[in-house]
């Protein structure tokens, strides 16, 4: 195998080709020939697998043999770098990381204790509140239930371990609650004005390096379709906030908020992963896929707060063919 080659693996990699673009583009600064591979459910009905160098099917996350099957792979293709792409296989991987380190393998992920939070969307208020980050109003749908007159209507309601925009709703008043959720659920203060993402790059330290805020100008399925970068000094500091209440944390991550003109900026959300508007970080100049690139091959990071203000992504639909 080239030694000018770097094998990098996606895993559950679903629609996210410009992402593996990113690290195309990015291996190419560091005078590397990336190398993608990239698994799913069913490889041939995932645009980033067919797009990938190599692709192969994977049972869920949850499922036994998942980590096995992912060691075995990386041992076999010299892969280097495995980044995954979803909230739930987080936990999973953060506690096998250890065993890829032990094969030559770079996961991609924090710590199993700062997964444990930011998988918990109420344990996420709770630690960025005491971390003195400002956060919306939040509660059990229980407590809800229980005093409702307590509670301003409407008000938002979310799974506590959701992702993509999956089960969110907004609850006009208290007799919408329904008598029993398949999951737990929590309850918010409902904001309102112009949400925005913040991507953030934390070194092997835990170090924040860079903070690169977008605004959310148009969103489809839970993603950002069209986005803004700028700078705002508010952004930077619940970054920074953010990375000493997670001393765990570590390479990419995001998180949310919205401005709200009447409470001011609330976040109520924090990625531990690359989020689905990265590429437009990445093109403003974030430099984070190379710099997890130069982390894996021992050399130094490369993301800082360099980046250029005013770069905007609009996001349209390309198929891919096979067949």
């Amino acid at each position: 195998m080239s030694a000018n080659v770097f094998r990098v693996l996606f895993t559950s990699a679903g629609r996210r080709v410009e992402l593996t673009w990113c690290f195309r583009r990015a291996g190419a600064k560091l005078g590397r020939e990336v190398e993608v591979h990239a698994c799913d459910l069913d490889p041939a009905l995932s645009a980033a697998c067919l797009e990938a160098d190599h692709a192969f099917a994977v049972p869920r996350c949850t499922d036994p043999d998942y980590v096995p099957l992912l060691l075995d792979y990386c041992r076999e293709n010299a892969i280097e770098l495995l980044v995954p792409t979803i909230d739930t296989e987080l936990a999973v991987l953060a506690a096998a990381r250890e065993r890829f380190a032990e094969e030559g393998v770079l996961v991609h992920v924090s710590d199993p204790a700062t997964i444990a939070v930011v998988r918990d969307k109420a344990r996420t208020v709770g630690v960025l509140q005491d971390a003195g980050v400002p956060v919306p109003r939040s509660a059990p749908v229980e407590a809800v239930r229980a005093e409702p007159e307590a509670w301003t209507w409407p008000s938002f309601i979310k799974p506590a371990g959701g992702s993509a925009s999956r089960g969110i709703g907004v609850l006009q008043s208290a007799a919408q609650i329904e008598d029993a959720y398949a999951e737990p659920m929590l309850v918010q203060e409902l904001l309102e004005g112009p949400e925005y993402t913040v991507n953030i790059y934390l070194d092997a330290r835990g170090r924040l390096l860079s903070t690169v805020p977008h605004r959310r100008l148009s969103v489809r399925g839970g993603e950002v379709e069209k986005g803004r970068t700028l700078r705002d000094a508010r952004m930077a500091g619940f970054a920074q906030a953010i990375a000493d209440a997670l001393p765990g944390a570590r390479g990419a991550m995001c998180f949310q908020l919205i401005d709200d003109p009447r409470r001011g900026p609330r976040v109520f959300e924090i990625n531990a992963r690359f989020g689905g508007g990265y590429p437009l970080a990445d093109y403003a100049g974030g430099r984070f896929a190379e710099s997890l690139i130069a982390q894996t091959l021992g050399q130094r990071d490369v993301a800082s707060d360099d980046w250029r203000e005013g770069v905007t992504m609009v996001r349209y639909d390309k198929a891919v063919f096979r067949g």
